[in-house]
């Protein structure tokens, strides 16, 4: 009878073991899915945190000073004391001629430019 009772105890402690094992599987499973939501999270605050830096600088932007002198310049408003001007095209007008590209004198020889590079104008 001796024998019967330790071969149920290690029956019970076999399916007590696998129970564990499968509890301990269905754990494992889910702090993989919560992992993976955890990072996906993470990034997705980071991206908020990044979105919202950039607002901020803008609205810093918004309501500096600069911010309305580039509005008010570009809706051709003016400063007390200034005094907007604006272009008007004028007729058409013709290129002034430039001068002449050769040199008084005649075309210089090149080894001429070289020797008075070199050694300057000695003549």
């Amino acid at each position: 009878m001796k024998m019967k009772w330790r071969n149920i105890l290690i029956v019970i402690g076999l399916i007590v073991a696998v129970v564990l094992l499968v509890d301990f599987n269905h754990r494992m499973e889910e702090l993989d899915r919560l992992s993976t939501q955890l990072n996906s999270v993470r990034a997705e605050a980071t991206a908020i945190i990044a979105t919202q830096n950039a607002l901020a600088g803008q609205v810093a932007f918004a309501t500096s000073d600069g911010a309305v002198d580039q509005w008010a310049y570009d809706n051709k408003m003016v400063r007390p004391g200034e005094h907007p001007v604006s272009v008007v095209p004028g007729a058409e007008t013709t290129a002034t001629p430039g001068p002449a590209s050769t040199p008084p004198g005649g075309e210089v020889p090149i080894w001429r430019i070289w020797w008075e590079l070199f050694f300057g104008n000695h003549q």
